[in-house]
């Protein structure tokens, strides 16, 4: 279902140097270890899970020293995503963002927490499931934005009595 998201009671990223360009799956400098795997990125990680079945595209993604190298490995490969993808997508990215918090608890939490209780929202050229797209005006965005949601979500718990559940 896509949402209004207006631009003044929101904190939107689209790029990942920006104020908030942090909470992006694409930026770095959040580095994981996941199953003590080094993996520079969440977004890395992310796209690896795309291939269970495909461990040695799985190992090219996760080398790869940027977020974007990482997307790109795995796109001549999309036709063999793991075939559950569309149902479990927005699980795995939860997952993520939660790793990315877990490994990165003050500098990605402080992040988090200087969102206040405002909407979170990925600003998106295009891509109106994990984000919005402002419209001609640019005063409002609409979109599912899930990212931006699972990072509200995410936030909520953070901000709570039982944010160290988050570790």
């Amino acid at each position: 279902m896509k949402h209004i998201y207006h631009f003044d009671q929101s904190i939107t990223f689209r790029k990942t140097k920006e104020d908030f360009g942090g909470l992006s799956n694409m930026a770095a400098g959040f580095e994981l270890s996941i199953n003590e795997i080094p993996i520079k990125t969440s977004e890395a990680i992310y796209q690896a899970c795309r291939f269970p079945h495909m461990p040695e595209v799985q190992e090219k993604i996760i080398e790869q020293k940027s977020p974007m190298a990482a997307k790109m490995v795995g796109k001549p490969f999309r036709d063999k995503t793991r075939s559950d993808w569309k149902d479990v997508r927005v699980n795995i990215m939860e997952w993520c963002i939660r790793a990315k918090l877990a490994q990165n608890f003050i500098r990605f939490g402080s992040l988090l927490e200087k969102t206040y209780n405002k909407k979170i929202v990925e600003d998106s050229h295009k891509d109106d499931f994990w984000g919005a797209i402002s419209d001609n005006h640019s005063k409002t965005l609409m979109g599912e934005n899930l990212l931006g949601r699972l990072l509200m979500k995410v936030r909520e718990i953070y901000i709570s009595d039982n944010k160290y559940s988050l570790l």
